[in-house]
C-alpha cells in the first residue's frame, strides 16, 4: 500500500524531507559537499545506467572536490555541487537553495526543437474552450463537421486538473470522429493527474509497468518489482475511439508517465519524437547548511520490463519542419491529423479500427 501511495505523489515536486537539526548546522564547504556526495551514494537508483562506462562517482568525487576552498562563496560551492549532479544527467535530480535552483535541461535542449507555443495557439484559434489545464477546439477538416477531429492541449501536470474538467472536455468533443492530445514541452507535475486522465481511454484493469525502491545503500539493494496497473472509470467518459497523442523531447516525468500509460491502448497511437523521460521517482533530503537535495530513489519499467527512464519511443516518428512553422503550419499535428483521416478511410473499407 506504501509503494502505491509514493508513486501517486508529485514527482516534480515530492518532499520526502530528512531534515538537519539546528545542531548540525554548517556552512563548511567540505561538509556540505562530503554529505551531498553521500546521499546520493546511498539512496540514488540510477548509477549502473547514468554514469560514463569505468567512472564510479568515487571519480565523480575526486573531480569536482578538487574545486573545493576553505571560505569558498555560497555561489562557487553552489557551482561545485551543480556540476558534481549535472555529471548523472538526471532531470530529477536537483539542488535547493534560496538564491538558485541547480537543474539538468540537457534531456530536453540537446535536441531540435519540435514545438512552437504561437503557432499552437494559432491552431486553438480564438474560440478555444478552457476546461482547467485542458484547451480544447474542434478541427475542421475540409470544411465538414463529420470529418472533425478534437484537438486538445494540455501543457503541464502540475494542477488545474479535474474529473470534472476531463468529463466536460470529452461530452464537448463527443461529435468528433477522433483525438488529438497534444502533450509536447509537458514537463510533467502529479502522477495522480496522468492515471486520471489516462483512465477515460481504457474498459478494463490494465498491467502498464512495473516501479522497484531503493531499499538500501548498496547500488544494487533494491525491491522486487511491484506491478502497476491503470484501473477503467467506475463512472465518466470512457472514450473509445481513435486518438493520437503528441509527444516529443520536452514529455517529462508525469508527462513521460501518461505517455507510458496510453501506450498499446487499442485506439491510441504515439506519434512524434522519443519523450524525455524522467521514471525515476524522487525524493528529498536536506545539507548541513540547509540547501535541499532531491534525486531519483525508485525506478520505473513498461510492461516488457524495459526501464523508461530515459524516454518512450512513439508508435510513429514525425518531425517539426521550422520553416514550414514560420509559415503557420505544424508538421506535427497535420502528421497526426493525415494519420487519423487515412485510417478513417481504412475503417469504412474494413469496419475495423488498425494502427
Amino acid at each position: 500500500m506504501l509503494r502505491k501511495i509514493l508513486y501517486s505523489l508529485t514527482l516534480l515536486g515530492l518532499s520526502l524531507t530528512a531534515c538537519s537539526t539546528k545542531e548540525e548546522f554548517s556552512n563548511d564547504p567540505y561538509k556540505n559537499y562530503d554529505q551531498l556526495w553521500q546521499i546520493l551514494d546511498r539512496n540514488y537508483c540510477y548509477f549502473d545506467i547514468k554514469l560514463p562506462q569505468g567512472v564510479s562517482w568515487r571519480d565523480l568525487y575526486h573531480k569536482h572536490a578538487a574545486e573545493l576552498r576553505p571560505g569558498m562563496t555560497t555561489d562557487s560551492l553552489f557551482l561545485v555541487m551543480t556540476k558534481l549532479l549535472a555529471e548523472l544527467k538526471d532531470g530529477h535530480v536537483n539542488l535547493s537553495t534560496a538564491f538558485d535552483y541547480g537543474r539538468y535541461w540537457k534531456w530536453k535542449t540537446d535536441y531540435p526543437k519540435t514545438f512552437d507555443t504561437e503557432l499552437t495557439e494559432a491552431y486553438l484559434g480564438d474560440s478555444y474552450r478552457i476546461a482547467g489545464a485542458l484547451q480544447y477546439t474542434t478541427l475542421l477538416h475540409n470544411g465538414h463537421a463529420q470529418d472533425s477531429i478534437g484537438y486538445i492541449r494540455l501543457a503541464s501536470f502540475s494542477s488545474g486538473l479535474s474529473s470534472a474538467n476531463i468529463n466536460a472536455t470529452l461530452s464537448r468533443l463527443v461529435k468528433c470522429r477522433a483525438l488529438i492530445i497534444d502533450i509536447r514541452n509537458n514537463g510533467g507535475g502529479q502522477v495522480t493527474h496522468s492515471d486520471m486522465l489516462a483512465r477515460h481511454f481504457i474498459t478494463e484493469r490494465r498491467l502498464i509497468g512495473f516501479i522497484s525502491h531503493k531499499t538500501g545503500p548498496g547500488y544494487q539493494d533494491f525491491s522486487q518489482r511491484q506491478p502497476l496497473y491503470l484501473e477503467p472509470l467506475s463512472r465518466g467518459i470512457k472514450w473509445q475511439r481513435p486518438v493520437v497523442l503528441l509527444v516529443d523531447r520536452g514529455v517529462y516525468s508525469a508527462a513521460n508517465d501518461f505517455t507510458l500509460r496510453m501506450k498499446g491502448l487499442r485506439f491510441v497511437t504515439i506519434m512524434g519524437t522519443q519523450t524525455g523521460g524522467g521514471a525515476g521517482l524522487p525524493m528529498s533530503s536536506e545539507l548541513p547548511n540547509g540547501w535541499g537535495v532531491r534525486f531519483s530513489s525508485s525506478r520505473t519499467y513498461d510492461a516488457s520490463g524495459a526501464d523508461v527512464e530515459f524516454g518512450i519511443q512513439p508508435d510513429y516518428e514525425l518531425t517539426f519542419d521550422l520553416a514550414q512553422a514560420n509559415s503557420g503550419y505544424d508538421t506535427m499535428i497535420e502528421g497526426a491529423v493525415s494519420y487519423l483521416k487515412e485510417r478513417f478511410e481504412r475503417f469504412k473499407r474494413t469496419r475495423r479500427w488498425e494502427k
